[in-house]
Order: structure tokens, then sequence, then C-alpha cells
């Protein structure tokens, strides 16, 4: 689920889809849907994106992907997915990641597509890109987002190639957030900035975000056109990616 409350003028989302706040196709709807009511409300400043619990999200449900019979339900869903992660990335009002826990595979995914990435600093949180381990690829928007995040090549193969998991201070020096607050400063430094970036005179952040992201926006779009999404997600059904996504889930589950 995505839970949503507005306050000093800020929309709010929540994932609070249980101990993971996987990311389903219903809360990536919801994602779509509120993003569009703070887009016609005038009275929104921006949206502050977190978590319930000690996880911001997980990234995508693993049942919900064992659950594909065939490459075209695959590709069925990626096709919306897309459309809206790149919906999030060009949304014209200022969107804060205020990641309060873990934040993996597609909730960094997600946490990549915002202006800005606050974490909490707390020593057991995680954060990373598991894919390259259980045998899964980004698609076309998702590692162009990435890539765009984290502004450089060279970060970009060594969180893709490695896998790895890094706590805050990691996560800090290697540029995937912007920078760590206690915990009971996270959701009030995310309204800071969506204030201090949106009453400046003439709305300027917009234009600026847009001249910023169009580029990489563009590229998407074409890709989009012109890719074989069917070739590329075939590997879901590969036999050794649904072992290990079937030995994760049930690791998960314990």
């Amino acid at each position: 689920m995505l839970q949503k409350r507005v306050e000093d003028n800020v929309c709010i989302l929540i994932f609070n889809d249980g101990k993971m706040n996987a990311l389903t196709d219903t809360v990536l709807n919801d994602l779509r849907n509120y993003l569009k009511e703070a887009a016609a409300d005038t009275s929104i400043k921006g949206v502050i994106l977190t978590g319930e619990g000690k996880t911001f999200s997980s990234g995508f449900s693993l049942p919900m992907f064992l659950s594909f019979k065939n490459v075209d339900e695959v590709v069925k869903f990626f096709e919306v997915e897309e459309e809206i992660l790149l919906e999030l990335f060009m949304f014209e009002k200022p969107v804060i990641a205020a990641l309060n826990g873990h934040t993996v595979a597609g909730g960094m995914i997600l946490a990549m597509a915002c202006d800005y990435r606050i974490m909490k600093n707390h020593p057991k949180i995680k954060m990373g890109m598991s894919e390259i381990k259980i045998g899964l690829p980004l698609s076309i928007a998702q590692w162009n987002v990435v890539r765009f995040g984290l502004d450089s090549d060279k970060k970009f193969r060594d969180i893709m190639y490695f896998g790895n998991m890094f706590a805050p201070e990691q996560a800090l020096q290697s540029g995937l957030v912007d920078e760590l607050v206690d915990e009971d400063k996270l959701i009030s430094r995310a309204k800071e900035l969506i204030n201090l970036w949106k009453n400046n005179p003439g709305n300027a952040f917009t234009p600026l975000k847009l001249c910023i992201r169009k580029e990489t926006a563009e590229r998407i779009r074409k890709e989009l056109k012109e890719g074989d999404m069917k070739k590329e997600l075939k590997c879901f059904f590969d036999e050794n990616v649904r072992k290990t996504l079937e030995f994760v889930q049930a690791a998960m589950g314990k």
C-alpha cells in the first residue's frame, strides 16, 4: 500500500506494505495517481517519498515476479512501470526521498528518480542494488534513472556489477544519498528543502529541473520506442533466475 497525507502544503507518500514495503502494480498505480493529484493541486509545493517501519522499500514484489506466467505478462507490467518511473523522474514539483530505512533494488531506483535523497543516519540501514546477484538486469528507464542519479559511469558500474549494500556513511561517500540526518529530522529537513526551492520568485525550480533532466528523459523515450522489451525480459524465465528468486523469497519470509 501507499499511504498519503498532506502537511504544511507538502504531499507525503508512505510505503506501508508490510515489513518489506515491496513494490507491486497497485503501489505503482497509487503513486501515479497521487502524483497527478499533487500536480493538479496548486497548494501543494512538493512531494516526499518515505516508508513505514525499518524499510523505505526492499524493491519489487518477488511473489509478483514469480507469478508472471509468460513474457507477455512481464512486458505488460514493465511497460506501465517504465511510464510511471518516467513520470516521477520528470515531476515538475520537488520530490524528496526521505529514506527511513533499507533502500534496495526497486526502492533505490525510485529514490534515484527523486530530486534529492536524505537518509536516516542509522548504522544498520543498508542501501544498494542486488539485481546482478539474482540475475536480473535493469530495464531501460531504470538504468537511465539510476545512472543519472549517480552522475558517473564508474559509480554506476561499481554499484551494479558488485551488488554491494552500503551503510549510511558509505552511501553518502558513494553518492547514493545527498545527506544524512537524525530520524526526528528526516521529514522536517525534506520539507525545508521543498520550501527552499519553491518559495523563490517566478518558480525557477521547475524549468531548471526539466532542463537538467530533459536529455535523459528523451533518451528513455527513444529507447523505449525502439527497444525490444520482450527480448530483454526473457531472463525472468531462466531456470537459474527463478530458482534464485524463489530462494530469496523464502529467505525473506523467515
